[in-house]
Formats: C-alpha cells, structure tokens, sequence
C-alpha cells in the first residue's frame, strides 16, 4: 500500500478545472525536477462550482476539530514550525513578501464585486454556501494519515478555512496556495486571521506563491496577514493565464515544494556532494569550525525550552557558515577540507541530524589569545540571540581550552580577562557581560573604511595570522563575517587601526568595544606569562592626543551640549582608563617615541600633502 501522502486541490472560481490542466502541468514539473510520478489514486479534487453558486438547505459549519495549542505549548508549537519552515526555505530561496501594488486593496476588493466572481461573494458572504462546500470537501477525505493541500485562489481561502476542520487523525504534511487574494480585506471570512495567530497544530508547514504578473496576487504575498507562513515571488511569461492553476503548477518553484512535501528531499546531494581532502584549514575555516565547537560545547550544558530554542539557531547557522564556506572556497578554487565537509547536513530535512564538530585541534597559547578573545565576546549564533547565564558559557570555554591542549585554566583566565576589562572600562555601571560593546555597523565599517584590516594585519603579532588573513572571502554579516571582523580589530597591527579609531566618523561606541577587546587580549596574555603586546598602548596614546586635540577645537566655540563633545569626551574616557590600567599593571612600554603618534602624523601629513594643489612646472 502506497504510503504517499494523499494530494487535496481546491480550485477557485469556475467549474474546478474539469480536463485537469492542474494536474498535468504539476506531473510535467514534478518529473522535470527528478521526482516520482504521482499516485493518481490519491488525488482528491471535490468539484464544488455547483456549491459555490447557492444552497437550498441549511447546514452548520462543521465544527473546529484543531484548536490553538494551549499557552504552555504555543511557544514549543511555534518553534518546531519555524524549523520546518527554515528547512522550506533552505531548499527553496529567500522569503519575499512583495511590497504590493498603489491601491491594490481596492483593486482586488473591486473585482470581488464584478459578476464574474459570485462566487466569491456566495462564500464569503452566504453562510450556507460556506457551510455546504466545506461539507461537500470533508466527506471526500480520509479519517487519518497524511495530506497535502494545494489552494488556488479563492481555493487558498477555503483551505485556510478547512484546516481547523479537518479530522483530528489527519495530518497536513505541506500547504501550499497559489494565486491567493487572501492578503486583502475582504477576505477574512468570519475572522479567520484572528483565529489563525498561530500556525495550527495539525499543519507542517505552508508556502504562498504569488506571480509578479498575477492580478488576484497584487504583487504581494500572504504573510503580512499570516506572518508565520512563508512567501515566494515566482515570474512568468505575461498571458491571460498568468492566474491559472496550470500556470503556477508548472512553475519548477511550485513543483518543488508540492514535490517536497509528498516525496521528502529527492537527493543526498548537499551531503554527499563534497566528501573533502585531509587538508590543513585556513584562517576562516578554523576560526568557522572552532565557534561552531563551542557552541555544541554549550547547547550539551542547556536544558528545556532553551536548549531547543539553542538547538534550533544553532542547526541554522552551521547550515548556514558550512554553506558560505562551500561557496567561498569553489569561487577561490579551494577544496573542502575534510573536517568542513563532515559538518554538511541536508537542511531542507527538518529531521536531519546535524552533525558535531569534531575536538578542536590543539593551537599554541600565543595564537589562541584572539580567537579565543572574540569568542568569549561575540556571538556564535549570530543572528539569533539567546541570553545564557554566564557559568555555563564559562564551562564550554574551559571544555574548549581543555580540548585543545591549553588547559582548563586557560578558558578561566579568557573569562577573567573579559570581566575584568569590562570592569575596567565601564567604571561602576553595571552592565550584561555578553551584550556590552558588541560590535556593530560601526565596527564593520571601521573595517570596510581601512580596505580590510586584516591585510594591515603586522605578520609578528601573535595570533593576527590566525583570525585575519582572509576577512575578504565572507562578507561582514553572518557568524562568520562577523568573528572575522571582530578579530581583524583585536589582531591587526598598531599603526592602520590607530588612525582609524581617531577617525572622526568612528563613534564612541565602537571605539569602546574595540579597546575592551584589545585589553581582554592584553590582560590574557599577562594572566599566561606570554610576551606583551604593546601595540595596544601605542593606539591608546595616538588617539588620546587626536582626541583632545580635536576636543579643544570644537570646545572653543561649540555649545556645551553639543553631541561631537559628548561623543570625544566618551572616548577620551574610555582610553584614560584603559591606559590607567596598563600602567598600574605594568604593561606600559618603556619606549621614548610613541609609534602610534607617528603613525597618525604620518597619515596626516600624507592625507594633508594630497589635499595640497599640484605645482605647474614651467
């Protein structure tokens, strides 16, 4: 006995596509994209145009048989959605609800008044119609098992409608509407988006398309009313059938996720395709591959709510770096090392396992200090946010170091030197550990504005070689672009970020959030009897003189108020204390000459000697 998914379409108006086109567009698409044919004999298709045109009896709606999950279960409901949902769009693209047409309302509630769209009108506004077609479709399905709902026009609107009411043992495994003018007004029949806050419990997932050419659609999608459910934008040739159901089951996007949902994923490609090399990682990877460890390392120590909620983030984004990684390295002619490549999972399998990073390999203490710097300080599932109490970070940091041969102790002193820079720098404000000085825009900028600090990266500071060599392959956003970024501003050398920091347009902010990091470095590297970096000193005092510099010119004449004083005397503060503890705690350089400050006179003078006017010689 075929264990497929029984497939129920709802047509819209007119006589419920009698020849089928539906259905033979659909199989046309489905074998082009590599799927099995359909079982013909699981098709449901009620014809109910009969229904739509009136009634002469009266019937009660049939009852609601799935009610909104319970409050202590709506959030665990929501969640495992959300996953199934992510996986939808893993395997189909990006989300896009269109931004719709000037007085597409109007356009769209109009023709529901035109004599061609009584029936609409009987449905919506004739309670015994309603009744009779959501009869007349329940008695055509089974008692349980699996189904597929396609909806095509004012068919969406009935299979919204339906989906409370269908037979408790009846599971829907995909929704999909097509053509859909569910987004207007007129359309929430007896306030079904109210009672649709959140996704039913008997319901996988479900996907709106809409064709930018489509009238009824009005170029928008569905999820400004629904915004748990997902929106797809598909083109195709401009006809007078752009709204028919053949039209959009033709589509290869459609295709795939009615396919999806009655066939599951129709290869092993994303996990077989690249087995790797036994090759040495680079900077990117290692550093991709380390935060992805300890982020594993501490999803083992949650437990409940957020350890689902952590797992769930957590699948995304190492489906997410594991992808950036792929690309890059094909763009760049690079193979996959082996130890990425074991990471891969189908992601458009809500039930795939995600695999675990394997131990990390064992680093020396002088370049672990920036990776493990910036990940005790930024966000390893970024761009998800979960606040996590701080002892439990600690422990995976201290599993971490011991794993790579650092020892416990080091993951200790790595949260100790972030606490104590903090402290340093906040004075006795008290403030979350995790969110204080994260960077920002304005730290990305920071980098994008100096051409990539990562080439500026002085080949003998201790652990630049690891975080920053290739910030260019990824961009700034995502786990990746932003661990990367964040070690280029703690790793790269004195004299390129020195003279960025004093640029005017870098805010105090981010200067802040810079020198916390580069302070935690610098307080680390004291706390494991490592050899001093300097060059951390060396920025302070530039940019202290390039501060009151500028300070005392815009205090000549400015008003007191003024938001530039305010922002140069946050900066000017920041970098009293942070040089403040450096020479209490012995890590001021007994130099004569501030390289820093030649740094940024000889940036000066460069900059000044371009702005001069060029001499014609005679």
């Amino acid at each position: 006995m075929s264990q497929e998914p029984f497939l129920l379409f709802l047509h819209g108006v007119g006589d419920g596509n009698r020849n089928g086109a539906w259905l033979t567009g659909l199989t046309a698409a489905l074998s082009r994209l590599g799927y099995p044919e359909i079982d013909r004999a699981r098709v449901i298709a009620p014809k109910y145009a009969h229904a739509l045109r009136g009634s002469d009896e009266s019937l009660p709606l049939p009852r609601t048989t799935v009610k909104q999950p319970a409050r202590d279960s709506v959030r665990r409901n929501r969640r495992d959605f959300e996953r199934r949902t992510a996986a939808l769009e893993f395997r189909l693209g990006r989300h896009n609800r269109g931004n719709g047409w000037g007085g597409a309302e109007f356009v769209v509630n109009g023709s529901a008044s035109l004599p061609g769209f009584g029936q609409v009108r009987k449905y919506l506004g004739d309670a015994d119609v309603r009744a009779q077609v959501l009869h007349l479709i329940l008695k055509k399905l089974p008692p349980s098992g699996q189904i597929v709902i396609i909806g095509h026009s004012l068919g969406s609107l009935i299979a919204v409608d339906l989906l409370q009411r269908l037979p408790t043992g009846l599971e829907v495994v995909g929704m999909v509407t097509i053509g859909s003018p569910l987004a207007s007004g007129r359309f929430d029949v007896e306030k079904l988006r109210e009672s649709m806050q959140e996704p039913p419990a008997n319901l996988a997932w479900w996907a709106n398309f809409w064709n930018v050419l489509d009238p009824v659609a009005a170029h928008r999608g569905l999820s400004s009313m629904y915004n748990w459910m997902l929106d797809f934008r598909i083109v195709s040739g401009f006809n007078h059938h752009v709204h028919d159901a053949e039209s959009y089951l033709s589509h290869d996007a459609v295709a795939e996720a009615v396919g999806f949902a009655l066939f599951g994923s129709k290869s092993t490609e994303i996990v077989s395709a690249d087995h790797g090399l036994d090759i040495q990682l680079d900077a990117s990877e290692l550093t991709a591959l380390v935060a992805l460890r300890y982020a594993h390392l501490l999803k083992s120590r949650l437990e409940g709510e957020q350890a689902a909620r952590f797992a769930g983030a957590l699948r995304q984004v190492q489906a997410s770096a594991i992808n950036e990684i792929r690309q890059r390295n094909r763009e760049a002619g690079r193979p996959l090392p082996s130890q990425v490549a074991r990471l891969a999972f189908d992601p458009s399998d809500p039930e795939a396992l995600v695999p675990e990073p394997l131990p990390s390999r064992h680093l020396t203490k002088e370049d672990a200090v920036t990776l493990l710097t910036v990940l005790a300080s930024e966000n390893v599932i970024r761009p998800f946010e979960i606040s996590v109490e701080r002892d439990k970070w600690l422990g995976a940091m201290q599993e971490l170091t011991a794993e790579m041969g650092l020892g416990s102790q080091y993951g200790t002193h790595v949260f100790e030197a972030a606490k104590r820079a903090q402290d340093v720098l906040s004075g006795a404000l008290v403030i979350n550990w995790k969110k204080w000085g994260t960077l920002g825009a304005g730290a990305v900028a920071l980098v994008v504005a100096t051409g990539g600090l990562a080439l500026a990266a002085a080949p003998g500071v201790a652990g630049a070689a690891v975080i920053t060599s290739a910030l260019a392959g990824f961009g700034p956003g995502g786990m990746i672009g932003g661990l990367l970024t964040a070690g280029t501003l703690v790793g790269a050398g004195g004299g390129g970020i020195a003279f960025s920091l004093a640029s005017p347009g870098t805010t105090a902010e981010t200067v802040e959030a810079v020198i916390q990091r580069r302070l935690t470095a610098a307080i680390l590297r004291q706390r494991q009897n490592l050899e001093p970096d300097y060059s951390l000193w060396s920025i302070l005092s530039g940019n202290e003189i390039a501060f009151r510099r500028e300070y005392e010119r815009l205090d000549e004449f400015s008003d007191d108020s003024a938001q530039g004083l305010k922002e140069l005397k946050k900066k000017l503060e920041t970098i009293e204390r942070a040089m403040k503890y450096l020479s209490e705690n012995g890590l001021e350089p007994d130099l004569i000459e501030d390289p820093a400050e030649s740094a940024l006179d000889a940036e000066e003078s460069q900059a000044s000697a371009a702005r001069q006017p060029q001499l014609q010689l005679e």
